[in-house]
């Protein structure tokens, strides 16, 4: 994986970024994508992660929603410096879609999250294809 092909975003001294990968174009006539997450904690104190609302929506105008606690499970705690890495997989009925939302997140001493917005990015075998031509 080339980092140039990481989008980033940054939001109170944590950086998430984010890089989707086409796993398979034809798996059950769907079209079967995969994305990388890692967010890490800039930030002077410790922080837990405790859940995400992200969205997909498709060229059709589609809308495929995650909005649960945690990571697969886990309330991941990170402390100044570290990084949580998280992946995942989405079967799409179209070739082209659109990902988007935010990470809940807790910090150490207050009692309400906050969200910090991931980088939106694009699910697209138009642009994959073409950067496995260029590569």
């Amino acid at each position: 994986m080339d980092v140039q092909d990481f989008l980033v975003q940054e939001s109170d001294g944590i950086v998430v970024s984010a890089r989707p990968v086409l796993i398979d174009e034809n798996y059950d006539n769907r079209f079967w994508w995969g994305y990388y997450l890692c967010i890490e904690n800039n930030t002077d104190s410790k922080i837990q992660l405790i859940g995400k609302n992200w969205r997909i929506t498709d060229e059709a105008g589609n809308n495929y929603v995650d909005d649960s606690i945690g990571f697969k499970g886990e309330l991941p705690e990170l402390e100044p410096g570290e990084c949580f890495e998280f992946t995942s997989e989405a079967p799409l009925n179209f070739a082209n879609a659109v990902f988007y939302g935010s990470c809940q997140v807790l910090r150490e001493g207050q009692t309400a999250p906050h969200n910090i917005k991931i980088p939106t990015f694009n699910l697209s075998t138009v642009a994959t294809k073409a950067r496995r031509i260029v590569n």
